[in-house]
């Protein structure tokens, strides 16, 4: 029998190969880790008796329940960066630029790097933004080696719900 973690990437890329979803957005395993007596009896049932009508629905079911739970996992990282935008222009309007907070949000974490790449602005200025992103609470930054990573914490905390 196929390992798990082998048959959700097999499902996953059977979702993106069949276009019905165009990312891997959705993450199966939750369902299937929490209906994981379930899904092992219909698995053993498709396999060795071909029965495949249960085993359908419940991996349509869990299609279901885990686009509901992105979609709502997408829409509070929508209010987060639409408070995050207003939060800047209201503490500190000198350094807000939408393509800088939007960066925040394209991973939980950010650097000095990334911030003179997407902005086309010197390292100092780079630094600037993220410092004074910090002092009004919006990162935090760690240090990592010799460099520093600037920490997007609330959208790390809706990213592991």
């Amino acid at each position: 029998m196929m390992a798990m973690a082998e048959q959700r990437i097999i499902n996953i890329l059977y979702l993106i190969l069949n276009d019905l979803i165009d990312i891997p957005i959705l993450y199966l395993s939750s369902y299937i880790i929490e209906n994981k007596h379930d899904y092992y009896r219909l698995l053993n049932q498709t396999n060795k008796l071909g029965e495949w009508e249960e085993w359908i629905i419940f991996m349509l079911k869990a299609v279901e329940v885990t686009s509901i739970q992105t979609i709502e996992k997408i829409n509070t990282i929508r209010a987060l960066l639409d408070n995050t935008i207003e939060k800047v222009q209201i503490n500190a309007p000198k350094i807000y630029k939408k393509e800088l907070v939007e960066l925040l949000f394209e991973q939980p974490y950010s650097k000095i790097e990334f911030v003179v790449n997407r902005l086309k602005v010197e390292r100092k200025a780079a630094s600037r933004y993220l410092k004074e992103l910090e002092k009004i609470g919006i990162l935090e930054s760690q240090k990592v080696g010799r460099e520093t990573l600037y920490i997007n914490k609330k959208l790390i905390e809706i990213l592991k719900k």
